[in-house]
This record gives C-alpha cells, sequence and structure tokens, in this order.
C-alpha cells in the first residue's frame, strides 16, 4: 500500500565501514539522529553553434555533487566512532587527532536512509513483511565539516556535513527482525562513475544500547586552561571555573575538511579528493560578563601562549565523563564585548587551533568518548 507520508518515525540512518562495505557487520546504525537532508546537483554545459538560438545538446563536463547533512543529540561517541572519528581514551599517550580518519585518501564512505511502512516505529516495531520499505543511498560520502552547539536551555547537538559521489534508491527493500536486505549500493568507480552493483545488507534498526539519553548544558565543564590565566596574554574578560568568571551562555565547535576533486585527461570524474590543508578548528563562546582581569592587546600579540581548552561533558545521574573535546595549542582570534540598556553585559569570544597529522600533540583536537 503506498505511503501518504513519511514522517522520523519510520526512518533510520546507517553508515558503512567504507565504499565496498556489503555485510551487515560493516554497517553501523546511528543513533539520537534529530534531521537528515541529502540532495543533488548536476552541472552542464551548453553547447551552441552559430545559425541556431536553441541549443544542441547540454552535456556533463563534472561529475554531479551530492550533498547530505544530518544532526543528532551528543551522547558517548557512539556516533563518532562509526563516523570513523578518532576516539582517544582520556587522551593518553597514544591518542590520535580527531579528524585523522578523514585525511587519508580513500573511496569514502556509503550512508543509508531506511524508510519503514507508514506508521510504524522503525526501531521497535519490526515488520516481517518485505512490502512498504524503501532505502535511499549516498555513495562514497567524505566528510566536510562537523560542529557541535551546546547552549543553556538546548541539549547538546552535532551536525556534520558530507559530499558524497553518487545518490540512488531502492523501492523493494526486504525488512524484518534480522535486517534489511536487496539493498543495491550506492558506490560507484570514482574515475567513470559507474556503480558497483553490490548489494548491501544492513543489520535490524534499534534504539541501540547507549547509556545515556541525552546530555544537559549543566554537566559540561569547560577549562580554559593558561587562556584563563591573569598573566596579561589572555582575554580581557574574565573566564574559568570560579565566581568570578564570565557565566557561559554556548558554546560552538567547529572544523570544515574541504576537499578539491583531481581530474585527469581519460577520466569522466575525479579520480581523487583529497583534503585541504591546513585544516583549522574554531571554538565560539558567548557568555554573561561580569569580571575583567589584568590583559593587554599590545602583550597579547606579542608573544601569545596558546591554551589548551578542554569541554567535558559528564553524566547527569553519576557526574562520570562520558565524552571530552580537547583543542592543543588554541589560540585567542577575537573578542567582542556588548553591552546596551535592558540586556546583560556579554562577550563573544573565539578561539583556533590548526589540526595537524595524526600524531601531532602539539597542533590538534582531541576526542574521548566512553562508548
Amino acid at each position: 500500500m503506498a505511503r501518504n507520508r513519511v514522517i522520523y518515525q519510520s526512518e533510520a540512518l546507517y553508515v558503512s565501514a567504507d565504499a565496498s562495505s556489503t555485510s551487515d557487520s560493516d554497517h553501523k546504525q546511528l543513533h539520537r539522529v534529530q534531521s537528515a537532508n541529502y540532495n543533488f546537483s548536476i552541472s552542464r554545459t551548453d553547447i551552441n553553434q552559430y545559425g541556431q538560438v536553441g541549443r544542441l545538446d547540454s552535456v556533463v563536463l563534472e561529475s554531479p555533487t551530492v550533498g547530505v547533512d544530518f544532526s543528532y543529540l551528543l551522547h558517548d561517541g557512539t556516533n563518532e566512532t562509526n563516523l570513523g572519528f578518532a576516539d582517544s581514551t582520556d587522551f593518553g599517550s597514544s591518542a590520535v587527532g580527531f579528524l585523522s580518519g578523514h585525511f587519508s585518501e580513500g573511496s569514502g564512505r556509503n550512508l543509508y536512509i531506511i524508510t519503514a511502512p507508514e506508521g510504524r516505529d522503525i526501531n521497535i516495531d519490526p515488520e516481517t513483511s518485505t512490502d512498504g520499505y524503501g532505502a535511499i543511498g549516498i555513495g562514497n560520502s567524505y566528510v566536510t565539516e562537523y560542529s557541535l552547539e551546546a547552549s543553556v536551555g538546548s541539549l547538546p547537538t552535532v551536525s556534520v556535513s558530507m559530499e558524497g559521489l553518487n545518490m540512488n534508491a531502492d523501492a523493494a527493500v526486504s525488512g524484518s527482525s534480522a535486517g534489511f536486505s536487496g539493498i543495491t549500493s550506492p558506490a560507484v568507480n570514482r574515475e567513470n562513475g559507474t556503480s558497483l552493483t553490490d548489494l548491501a545488507v544492513l543489520p535490524a534498526s534499534s534504539s541501540g544500547t547507549i547509556g545515556v539519553t541525552a546530555l544537559r548544558p549543566g554537566d559540561i565543564v569547560i577549562d580554559f586552561d593558561t587562556a584563563a590565566s591573569s598573566a596579561t596574554k589572555g582575554p580581557i574578560a574574565s573566564i574559568g571555573s570560579d565566581a568570578n568568571a564570565a557565566h557561559i551562555q554556548s558554546i560552538s565547535l567547529s572544523a570544515s575538511v574541504s576537499r578539491s576533486p583531481i581530474e585527469r585527461i581519460g577520466s569522466r570524474f575525479a579520480y581523487a579528493r583529497p583534503a585541504d590543508f591546513p585544516v583549522t578548528s574554531t571554538l565560539s563562546i558567548n557568555a554573561i560578563m561580569n569580571e575583567v582581569t589584568a590583559a593587554s592587546l599590545n602583550e597579547i600579540i606579542d608573544d601569545e601562549v596558546g591554551s589548551d581548552i578542554t569541554i567535558t561533558f559528564k553524566k547527569p545521574d553519576n557526574g562520570d565523563d562520558v565524552c571530552k573535546y580537547k583543542l592543543i595549542n588554541a589560540k585567542l582570534d577575537s573578542e567582542s564585548i556588548s553591552s546596551s540598556i535592558g540586556s546583560n553585559k556579554s562577550v563573544d569570544l573565539t578561539f583556533s587551533t590548526s589540526i595537524g597529522g595524526p600524531k601531532d600533540t602539539t597542533n590538534n583536537i582531541l576526542f574521548s568518548g566512553s562508548a
């Protein structure tokens, strides 16, 4: 029976280990997903000639652009691991850069959006019939941006953007409590654009065994390290964790990985899509300002000391660490103070750090989860 509509209860989002993955063990469901959007655009070049106003043809000279972005509630790092981001437990001696797994050239990953029959909760109400299931796949996808947003009154949320090479859809997917089968892989040969024509099998959808439902803004701890000192080289606004520190209202952490397609004669599409370097991570903070510290701009620009800024998310019930982000050698880029009648005096701070290689402990961003 045809669906009248599709809403969030009937959809699940999966990611593969790499573009050639086909088995259920190589596919993982992403949990706490809040939104998923995908699109494609085709760039064409018109062929015209003297003596004819209408075009002769419209040919494709570049591979189509496929975009996908999705968001989910931050929890224990399970999604980050499944998406290929590095988890460095407690930032030990073997710590690896958070984005390092997305710098090496590869075939990308496949994303699948499975849709159940109308009116069914796909996580807890599996259908034993093949009728009514569908799938949309985005092939050879590369992460282009990762961002974290946390603010007073809102649940910490992660947004991820990816670029792919192909998109396809299946209208007759077999679904049951054992999983999903009969899904055509969206992966393609990166040089000629031909489909790999493999069939993928996905594990059954579920709510997962994640130990925390969601994280709260009241359970976030930010350690500014030397950036909070009064050594005349930090921000004017007092920041830190003591009573004199500014009252943080929101934080935004982002890292973009732009990619340049490399083409060559004889190939219809780009044969490689390496990351563009350098890559910079930015941390933006908005706070209600109270006290100031002894600081001088001429000393900041003369010999600024980089700071290690750590953002820790804790469990609501027992205060244990759930996940942590650490910006190594972050530098203060800007500080903007605002004051007007009827509102609190506020300050906006922006820090940035350069992202180095996998083992670079001088410039990097690290992540530690409890998954």
